[in-house]
């Protein structure tokens, strides 16, 4: 199974296993990770599982669409090149490893 690389603003990171088809803010919830909140579900309306992707991976992920784009206007952290919403990152086997840095705050 794919994983993903949680990377708190503490430097910790946590290893998670992501079924494909998953969405980051699932499994990060799923696995009580501290720091990805997902108070909207993952429908794009709250903008508390903003993470930054790694660059090495930022290609690979398709555009945020325009939703998206203006829910990481009003992020509690800023805004960075590689900031996304995780529930809209769907995990992929290509995605296998991606590094992700939990935004902080979330709220």
């Amino acid at each position: 199974m794919p994983r993903v690389i949680y990377i708190h603003s503490n430097g910790e990171r946590a290893e998670v296993e992501v079924a494909n088809g998953q969405n980051l803010m699932l499994a990060a919830t799923a696995n009580d990770l501290n720091g990805i909140v997902g108070d909207c579900g993952g429908v794009m309306s709250c903008a508390t599982c903003h993470v930054i992707v790694d660059d090495a991976f930022i290609s690979l992920l398709p555009p945020p669409v325009d939703t998206e784009q203006q829910m990481l206007d009003y992020t509690a952290a800023p805004r960075e090149a590689g900031s996304r919403l995780c529930c809209q990152i769907v995990m992929t086997d290509a995605l296998d490893g991606i590094a992700v840095r939990i935004a902080d705050p979330q709220l």
